[in-house]
């Protein structure tokens, strides 16, 4: 059983990179990945240029402080118990930061970086006192705390109302671009990926279908499953509403015993007998910076 099959990404510094696709289909184990949260048991993972594919975790100290999470939950990702400054300042004590005085300046400074102002207000507040949207920019400071270089934000607004997800994505946004911070952004909504990533990747059952600049995928996507989810973006005409389950037949395979071939071809529309399930198809460049793995696009 392969949870991440066969991914190759490359995220330049302050470009976002969004994964896109159903749960269960590995996005989350790759971001794990991604910052050595998991050990890969195949393949090679470089930051900057150095192999941590296989690094024990005390040879990773210098990582933890250069790429960070920001995870999906923002009421179990934060400890109760805590005040938000304690939360936010904690990072930095594991990182030896000695000085009170220090890291108060930091905390504070982070938290008006998260537009929660005046900052000495909310580093006494404690996560119950707060809302989803206020937890999550928490999150976003604490995540902030230590200049990373890299984020990994795991359906950061997934659990947020809709009018609290466009601000913390532009928050986010904003943030990237002040301080070139580099993004692999993981999430089931298409519409989100749209204005907050530079590239995209479609993935299915453990391995990526489609990756391109994120405007060529979604206005020319070539692979069928691209075009099932493009048809499941919700729109405010009832009539014009397409479920994934509609758009798709059955079910995502299961991937402790995984269909022979590619691996879409129970549901795809266009499979070929003889072919699509039998081999599994070739990730390839069918346009400039445009890759697909699909037997029959073109």
């Amino acid at each position: 059983m392969k949870a991440v099959d066969d991914v190759t990404l490359s995220i330049k510094r302050g470009e976002t990179e969004a994964i896109v696709g159903e749960s269960g289909c590995g996005k989350t184990t790759l971001g794990r990945s991604v910052i050595r949260l998991l050990e890969p048991t195949d393949g090679q993972l470089l930051y900057g240029g150095q192999d941590i594919t296989h690094r024990r975790e005390k040879e990773l100290i210098w990582l933890r402080r250069k790429a960070q999470m920001i995870p999906q939950d923002p009421y179990s990702s934060v400890n109760p118990a805590f005040s938000v400054f304690r939360i936010i300042e904690e990072p930095l004590i594991i990182h030896g930061f000695k000085d009170p005085d220090e890291r108060r300046e930091a905390v504070y400074k982070a938290l008006e970086n998260v537009k929660l102002n005046p900052p000495e207000f909310f580093a006494q507040k404690y996560p119950h006192m707060l809302s989803g949207g206020q937890r999550q920019r928490v999150a976003v400071a604490r995540a902030m705390i230590l200049n990373p270089e890299f984020i990994l934000a795991d359906e950061p607004v997934s659990m947020l109302d809709a009018s609290v997800r466009i601000s913390i994505l532009k928050l986010l946004r904003s943030i990237q671009g002040r301080f070139r911070i580099s993004f692999l952004y993981i999430t089931h909504d298409l519409a989100t990926a749209k204005h907050f990533s530079d590239r995209i990747g479609i993935m299915y059952a453990g391995k990526l279908a489609e990756e391109g600049a994120v405007g060529d995928v979604l206005r020319e996507p070539l692979h069928p499953y691209t075009m099932a989810l493009m048809k499941a973006i919700p729109d405010p005409d009832p009539a014009n509403r397409h479920s994934l389950r509609e758009a798709l037949p059955g079910e995502p395979p299961n991937l402790v015993d995984p269909p022979s071939g590619c691996h879409f071809h129970p549901r795809c529309p266009i499979a070929k007998a003889g072919l699509c399930d039998v081999v599994d198809p070739e990730f390839r460049e069918l346009r400039p910076g445009h890759w697909v793995a699909c037997h029959l696009a073109q």
